[in-house]
């Protein structure tokens, strides 16, 4: 399979395989007006399989969102078709809403405009606890 370089945009690479899709809808890809080429079940030597999301524009892209849901990720940055930045995530220390307190004595439960806000508890597990009451996020 064939997939031409970008010339500018962002390069998502090294994420787990079959992840791509939940990253893809996670980042609101779906609703751009830009090519977007995903490519699913790579043959990587690092990780055996990966999937890659290409971006054909360079747009804001919640890097906190693209740790918690895969740390191993590598973000590519393009302009002329080389790339001029790279980071290499891991897992945030703190997460805003991305995901949501499922504890429904929360006080997140009742005041619909309070941010769900979870802190990075343990970092080998990646488990994140509700900042107001301490329920973990899985």
């Amino acid at each position: 399979m064939l997939v031409n370089p970008i010339k500018d945009g962002i390069v998502l690479d090294h994420i787990k395989a079959g992840n791509a899709m939940e990253i893809y809808h996670a980042l609101g890809l779906d609703e751009l007006d830009c090519q977007v080429a995903i490519i699913k079940n790579c043959d990587s030597a690092k990780m055996g399989k990966k999937d890659i999301l290409k971006i054909n524009e360079h747009i804001d892209i919640n890097l906190d969102v693209l740790g918690y849901l895969d740390p191993g990720i590598t973000v590519n940055f393009i302009k002329d078709s080389k790339i001029y930045d790279r980071k290499h995530l891991e897992l945030p220390m703190e997460i805003k809403d991305v995901i949501k307190c499922k504890n429904p004595r929360c006080i997140t439960s009742t005041e619909q405009e309070l941010s769900h806000i979870f802190k990075l508890s343990n970092r080998e597990k990646g488990v994140y606890r509700c900042i107001y009451c301490e329920a973990s996020a899985k």
